[in-house]
């Protein structure tokens, strides 16, 4: 285990935090508050710890994939917990496990909230709470790979233990410049975004934070009705790019490079469109009775569905109230969740296809034991690895799953809203149904519980296992195990030193 190595990554993480705490800063500037001094010292705070942990550069810059979760988990923990902060000593959230709660939600993209009017905070904090989803959405890791060189094959290790869905590729053959065109796609759509949403007269300010909790796929909303008291070309302009942010990158990189053929055979986006487009049919045969005309029932059948699939959690209105065959197609919704390789959260449309096929596969086997059938995805074989890794991740995430509502459930609430709160938090959702639905909150959770959607919201964003590979004991054994070899090391060369230095002088 590379514990130098983990180390000076998780120092160049706090070192890019301690930067974009810096733009809450701006913001503070440019609406004369003082709640911004506290941002500058957090990040200071943040900036110094950074520099003391890269101020060494290890010698030994490989590591596999082991040491990328740990490094994944740790890093979000970290930017999370330094992230809490400013909420915390501003008072704008007095309890720091709340503030923890609301930042954690903010970097996993889920967008659950612990606040009864968000209203009140200041334009920083209101800014700073937006703009965790934007650096989540895509992943400070990943930015990292974008500007850091590592050895051998640690980029794609990294990536891996931060990005969504079944399997990781490069979209060019070195993993720093995938990672480079991964956020420049990001950036530019964020930036048409907010062009778009300035040409429908939103105020500057609304514009920047409703992109980023778009892109993000994230859902903090600046107004107690999140996006409900906008025009309806607002709200069809964060529609269609909470789609479009719900696709998986590679296929905007193939548009970009003139490779239209190949996005358009992409079978997850596919499958993607078409869940969306039978969704919103589904509501909208069940809405237009409640808004009376096809265009209102349209409108807010497709935002909800959009919102949800895409693990956004915006919300037009209170969608609890809708139909229980409504609400079911939602709920259903927010376990699939976005593509692979895009910022939505959920289960992933890629590994309901392979579980699909699989079951398919096993039923042939039945018909025909002798039948040889592979399973193909995109028109290509799928790896017998992909196939074991989907598998292992639908058991570990039933178990995690019915382990949170059972441990939620102690506080005596209804099971809607136990069953719909884990599901919004491991899913990165945000709003449920019932008490924690979009037009309510999750404060009167007691700590305790709140602590185990923090773990949930964590785990759902890193996919499970780059969180929980943290309580495997073999890990720190091996941190443990490295430390003291270093140590050894660093004895055996100061003794090789001083006895160099020893025949030195005797020679003399």
């Amino acid at each position: 285990m590379n514990s130098s190595m983990i180390r000076y990554l998780l120092g160049s993480v706090l070192k890019i935090e301690g930067v974009l705490l810096l733009l809450p800063c701006l913001v503070s500037l440019c609406y004369q508050e003082r709640v911004g001094l506290i941002y500058l010292l957090v990040a200071a705070v943040c900036l110094i710890l950074g520099i003391a942990m890269t101020v060494k550069k290890p010698e030994d810059t490989v590591f596999y994939l082991k040491e990328g979760c740990v490094t994944t988990a740790l890093s979000w923990i970290f930017m999370s917990f330094f992230g809490a902060l400013p909420f915390w000593l501003s008072k704008e959230i007095p309890s720091l496990t709340d503030a923890l709660f609301e930042t954690v939600s903010g970097f996993t993209t889920t967008g659950a909230s612990i606040l009864e009017n968000v209203e009140v905070l200041s334009h920083t904090a209101l800014f700073w709470r937006s703009f965790t989803h934007w650096i989540g959405g895509m992943g400070v890791l990943v930015f990292l790979l974008a500007i850091i060189s590592l050895s051998g094959g640690s980029h794609i290790n990294l990536l891996r233990a931060e990005s969504p869905g079944p399997s990781v590729g490069k979209l060019v053959p070195k993993m720093k410049h995938t990672a480079r065109i991964l956020y420049l796609i990001y950036l530019g759509m964020t930036l048409l975004e907010v062009v778009l949403l300035l040409a429908g007269k939103m105020p500057l300010f609304d514009a920047l934070t409703t992109s980023f909790g778009t892109a993000g796929t994230g859902g903090f909303g600046i107004r107690a009705d999140s996006i409900g008291g906008y025009s309806s070309y607002i709200q069809w302009v964060v529609t269609i790019f909470m789609i479009a942010f719900g696709v998986n990158f590679n296929a905007y990189y193939f548009v970009l490079f003139h490779n239209m053929k190949k996005a358009l055979r992409m079978e997850e986006v596919r499958c993607y469109l078409a869940i969306i487009v039978g969704a919103i049919g589904i509501l909208l045969f069940d809405t237009v009775k409640i808004y009376g005309n096809f265009s209102d029932a349209l409108r807010h059948s497709a935002f909800q569905v959009g919102s949800i699939i895409t693990t956004t959690g915006f919300s037009t209105g209170d969608f609890d109230l809708w139909s229980q065959t409504s609400k079911t197609v939602l709920v259903l919704l927010m376990f699939i969740g976005a593509c692979a390789g895009s910022t939505g959260g959920g289960i992933k449309v890629s590994r309901f296809i392979i579980l699909i096929k699989t079951i398919f596969k096993e039923l042939n086997s039945y018909i025909h034991p002798r039948s040889i059938k592979k399973i193909t995805f995109d028109d290509r074989p799928v790896e017998h690895e992909v196939m074991r890794s989907t598998n292992v991740y639908f058991i570990t995430f039933v178990i995690l799953f019915t382990a949170s509502v059972l441990a939620v459930s102690f506080e005596g609430w209804d099971l809607t809203t136990n069953f719909t709160a884990v599901a919004a938090t491991i899913n990165n959702i945000g709003p449920g149904l019932e008490l924690v639905g979009p037009s309510r909150n999750f404060g009167f959770f007691s700590p305790f519980s709140k602590f185990v959607l923090i773990f949930d919201m964590l785990a759902g964003r890193l996919e499970l296992f780059p969180l929980l590979i943290l309580f495997h004991p073999a890990i720190w054994t091996e941190l443990h195990a490295h430390k003291s070899a270093l140590k050894r090391l660093k004895a055996r060369r100061s003794g090789k030193d001083g006895e160099t230095k020893n025949k030195t002088l005797r020679r003399k």
